[in-house]
Order: structure tokens, then C-alpha cells, then sequence
């Protein structure tokens, strides 16, 4: 399949010079050779630098598909989904993001909950397949000789603007929060234009960056794919440690406000951080169809605008429906690599790509917590205007007042004849 395009170029121009059919089998030969000599290059630097993907969501689909019930299915050879193990070990994935999602409509509701249930399915999958391990430390990404798996929430209401729950996350092994989804949290803006539930005057309120310095303290890597570009913007100026996008791509290859802008890539440059190439149809060709080399090309632009060290990638399978052509699922990542190779990228680079990048984010991410270790957890609360909503308890009228319990408390003072008479009449 590799070989099709530069095979149908030979043909042209056996045709035109009219070259015998022994100089044409000659050329073929050539190609065939050359082909495989990159074929087997990817291969090899793929077994020694394996993949960290940035994003995969194949716990939505164990959700949707399984109720979660991971007894009734074998993740080895699934049908439904773009991945599975086998895949996994087929696309040299070395290590994985997975993705703790809950949809937009459970914020103010039941977030926390279903976001912990997402969290137990992932740990689970994990634990209960030899293949797989989950790791919480960039060490122990580095040294695993399995499928590592990293824990990632995608969207701030998943923490129900809470500090304490986001500490508690990080306790289960959470490594990674995007700052929101496809809705605004009372505290950071989207990107998307559709289900903006909360709105305010600035992209990140004060809280907002209250949990960006938190996570910091904490070592969470912060996500900002799905972020507006003001929130993006704000968080590159003030987080001290190196952030993601953990799937994302290049506006200037395609412009959508999932992806990121050549001024943002200049920050991101600054910062230390990285854009893990998202691999959706819509993201990479603004449409319905796409090919390898498309994805490519937005490869070849961010290298440009801010260096092949600030490249990874996050392929969203299994989060969208549609991807490249040749890219239809996890199996088929050395495709990719292959591609770039063949565009002059050195296997240098492409270590960096592969795993190189992403480990250096997540030392630093880990060093700036160590730095930060004298600091105490915050204790700031977002404010109860900001976040006034039907199924948030105001805490403050629900506890009682010093001295209202036990013996104080004014039915306890009442005669028990009195008070019986009361709650019969009342």
C-alpha cells in the first residue's frame, strides 16, 4: 500500500521515455528496496522509542458499548472500537493517555461521580490484562516493559470547581486535566461556541488560575486542548510548569478553534510545552476525508513555527469518528512515522516525537512539584456566586452554628410532653 503512489510515478515516467520493460523492472526493484529500507527503519526506531500517545478514549466506548463491564468483553480483539491490545502492540504504542470523559451535561450534577466511575474502568482494564500497567511517574513511563497507562480527565467539571476533589483525583493517579470540554466551566472558557453555559468577562477567573497554580504544586500536567485560545493564552503566561495539548493540531493547516494558532505555538515554544497531533478528519483537513500526508503537513508546520521538540502526538481514537486514510486505528501509527522519515525528519526528531518530548513535559511537570514542595494546598473556595446552581449545597447555611447541637439544641431544652404535642400538631 506504501508503495502505490511512488509505483504509479515510476509508471509515468517509464511511459514517457519509453524505457524498456527490463529498465522498468529495474526501477521497480530500486523502490522496492528503498521502500522497505524505510519500512524497516520505522520499525526499528519505533521498538526502541515506542509511543506515548497523548489521548485515547476507549474508556467512553467500554461506557457506552459495555456498561463498563469489562467481564463480558476480551480487550485483546474488540469489534466496536479503534483499539484494543493487540493493536496497541501492533502500532508500537509503548504508552497510553487514557481518557476519564464524562459528557458536558453532567457538570453541576453528578460529574464527580460518573468521573470516578470512568477512573475505576481504566484502573481496572489496566490491572486486570498482563499487557498493561499503570504508571503515575515519568520513571515509570521510561521503565515499563508493558502498554503503560496514564490517567487523564478531559474536562474541568469533572472536579466541580473543588480543589480537594482535584487533590483526590491526583491521590487515584490522575496525571493530566484539560481544563474544560465543549463547555465552559464557572471558571475557564471552551473553545467551543455551542454549549457555553457559563459566562463571565474573562476566559480565566481568579479560581481559574488558582487551579492552574495548584496543579503546578500538585504535578498535573495541565491540558489545553479544548480551551479557548484566551484561556490558552493566559495559562501559558503564568503556569511555571511546561503544559500539553494533548490532542490538538495547527490552525494554519487547518483552521479550527480546536487547533492551535502560530502565536499560541511561539508560547508554547517559550514554555517548554507540546501539541500531541490530533488525528480527527475535521481537525486535520477541515473535513470529511484526509490522508496521511495531510496529517503530515501539520507535522512539518509546527516543527517550522516552534521546533520539532514541541511535537507529540495524540491520535483522539475512539473520542471521533473519521480518521486519514491509512490511519484508521492505533495499529497503524508507523504509517505516520514512516511518512516523516520520508519527508527528511531525522530519527532524532522522531524520538523526540515518539516519546522524547512528552517525557521531558512530565519531568518538568515533576520538578516543578518538587520546587513547589514546601507550599501548602490551597484552600481557596470559588465564590458561591460563581457557582450558584440548584444541585450545589451552600455548606454554610447547611452547618450548624457553634453550640446548636446535642444538649443546646433548642428541641432538646423543650419538656418531652411539649415537644411530643408539637410534632403531633405540626
Amino acid at each position: 500500500m506504501l508503495l502505490l503512489n511512488p509505483l504509479q510515478s515510476l509508471w509515468t515516467a517509464w511511459q514517457s521515455q519509453g524505457c524498456t520493460v527490463t529498465s522498468l523492472l529495474v526501477i521497480v526493484l530500486l523502490a522496492w528496496s528503498s521502500s522497505t529500507s524505510v519500512e524497516q527503519k520505522t520499525l526499528d526506531l519505533m521498538r526502541r522509542a515506542p509511543l506515548i500517545d497523548g489521548h485515547n478514549d476507549l474508556a467512553l466506548q467500554l461506557r457506552i458499548n459495555y456498561n463498563n463491564r469489562l467481564s463480558t468483553i476480551n480487550l485483546h480483539n474488540l469489534s466496536k472500537t479503534h483499539t484494543d491490545i493487540e493493536r496497541l502492540k501492533a502500532g508500537h504504542v509503548g504508552a497510553q493517555m487514557w481518557s476519564a470523559y464524562v459528557l458536558c451535561s453532567s457538570q453541576d450534577k453528578d460529574a464527580v461521580r460518573l468521573t470516578l466511575e470512568q477512573i475505576d474502568v481504566i484502573k481496572r482494564m489496566c490491572s486486570n490484562y498482563e499487557e498493561l500497567e499503570l504508571v503515575t511517574s515519568s520513571t515509570a513511563v521510561r521503565e515499563t516493559k508493558k502498554i503503560g497507562c496514564l490517567i487523564a480527565i478531559e474536562g474541568g467539571h469533572s472536579i466541580d470547581s473543588s480543589l480537594p476533589a482535584l487533590r483526590m483525583f491526583y491521590d487515584l493517579g490522575v496525571r493530566s486535566l484539560a481544563l474544560t470540554h465543549t463547555c465552559n466551566t464557572p471558571w475557564a472558557e471552551t473553545s467551543s461556541t455551542s454549549h457555553r453555559v457559563y459566562q463571565r468577562d474573562t476566559s480565566l477567573t481568579e479560581f481559574g488560575k488558582e487551579v492552574v497554580k495548584e496543579m503546578n504544586r500538585l504535578g498535573m500536567m495541565i491540558d489545553l486542548s479544548h480551551s479557548s485560545m484566551s484561556t490558552a493564552r493566559t495559562v501559558l503566561l503564568i503556569s511555571q510548569a511546561p503544559v500539553i495539548f494533548s490532542h490538538s493540531s495547527a490552525s494554519a493547516v487547518c483552521n479550527s478553534p480546536r487547533n492551535v494558532p502560530d502565536d499560541l505555538l511561539q508560547l508554547l515554544k517559550e514554555n517548554g510545552g507540546i501539541v500531541m497531533v490530533n488525528l480527527y478528519n475535521r481537525f486535520v483537513a477541515c473535513g470529511n476525508k484526509a490522508n496521511i500526508a495531510t496529517v503530515a503537513d501539520h507535522f512539518d508546520h509546527i516543527k517550522k513555527i516552534a521546533g520539532s521538540e514541541s511535537i507529540g502526538i495524540g491520535g483522539d481514537y475512539d473520542g471521533a469518528r473519521g480518521f486519514p486514510e491509512g490511519l484508521e486505528d492505533v495499529s497503524k501509527y508507523p504509517a505516520l512515522i514512516q511518512e516523516l522519515l520520508q519527508r527528511d525528519w531525522t530519527e532524532q526528531e522522531l524520538a523526540g516525537v515518539l516519546r522524547g518530548n512528552f517525557l521531558r513535559v512530565f519531568e518538568q511537570v515533576e520538578r516543578v512539584r518538587d520546587e513547589l514542595q514546601a507550599e501548602p494546598a490551597s484552600e481557596k473556595e470559588i465564590s458561591l456566586k460563581e457557582v450558584d446552581n440548584p444541585c450545589r449545597s451552600n455548606l454554610r447555611t447547611l452547618v450548624p452554628s457553634s453550640g446548636s447541637l446535642g444538649r443546646h439544641h433548642p428541641s432538646a431544652s423543650l419538656p418531652l410532653p411539649l415537644l411530643l404535642f408539637f410534632l403531633i400538631v405540626f
